[in-house]
């Protein structure tokens, strides 16, 4: 499986989950966090796994190829957004092989609370559930755009941006950043992005066998993944040690101030 790797290449091993739409280009932010804490971080290319593994096999090929990386050595796990269930079903499966997992902007169950009311993407993944063929449709329209007007994707997405991301959303460098994470996950791995959506809208509240040290940071003004997820979430694990509310963040904008203060504990460890 095709990844990328960020920071130091003997550094302490720190494995991130991007989020959906995403795609592994999005830790390049986190290059010199890594560099300076001494860490080596990878991404996987899960969107680019065989579409035709099951929801148990394609968890358990991604605990696989981080075990290849890792070897003898304990590993912490990042994830981001949807990326975070993504994370947690993983970690289950490497068990004794994972440190710490830190959770940044992350989705709940959807069958664990009124949550989807009050999401930005509530509609896909409505349609997601009960529409699929629409859903279907809609990414593909989604990914047409990604071809023609990547630009006017990203705008899309972040119309209804909230707290800090409305600002962060019209900064040339964050357009710089975003766009072309977006542009390759529609372009070139939309089937993957099609899987993590229906993986995760049928993702049941399993969370009590997750054991692994988890800690959350939300952002207040989320409306992506709403903060009553992140409250949901440190409930429901058991091993969760707290949420670190960032007043007046939503969604990429607590990415953006969550992942320096991650990589320093990840060192001081």
């Amino acid at each position: 499986m095709e990844f990328v790797e960020y920071g130091k290449k003997e550094g302490g091993l720190v494995v991130y989950f991007h989020g959906v739409p995403g795609a592994i280009e999005e830790c390049a932010l986190f290059d010199n966090y890594a560099k300076n804490h001494n860490l080596r971080l990878i991404s996987f290319d899960r969107f680019s796994i065989d579409n035709s593994l099951d929801r148990e096999s394609y968890y358990q090929a991604i605990a696989d190829q981080i075990k290849l990386q890792a070897g003898t050595e304990l590993v912490d796990l990042i994830g981001f957004s949807i990326g975070a269930h993504v994370a947690l079903e993983v970690g289950a499966l490497l068990s004794g092989n994972v440190r710490y997992t830190h959770l940044i902007s992350a989705a709940a169950p959807l069958n664990a609370g009124d949550f989807i009311g009050n999401m930005a993407g509530g509609v896909i993944f409505t349609l997601a559930m009960e529409k699929p063929f629409v859903f279907l449709l809609l990414t593909q329209c989604q990914k047409l755009i990604a071809f023609l007007a990547p630009r006017m994707l990203v705008n899309m997405l972040f119309s209804s941006s909230t707290g800090k991301d409305k600002e962060l959303s019209g900064q040339p460098d964050f357009k710089n950043y975003i766009t072309p994470v977006l542009k390759i996950c529609f372009k070139s791995r939309v089937k993957g992005y099609i899987r993590d959506i229906n993986f995760y809208v049928t993702w049941l509240d399993n969370l009590n066998k997750y054991k692994i040290s988890v800690h959350l940071w939300h952002g207040t003004k989320d409306n992506w993944s709403p903060y009553t997820m992140a409250s949901y979430l440190c409930d429901a694990i058991p091993s969760a040690t707290g949420i670190e509310a960032m007043e007046g963040l939503s969604h990429y904008s607590c990415l953006y101030e969550a992942a320096p203060q991650i990589f320093a504990k990840l060192e001081k460890s």
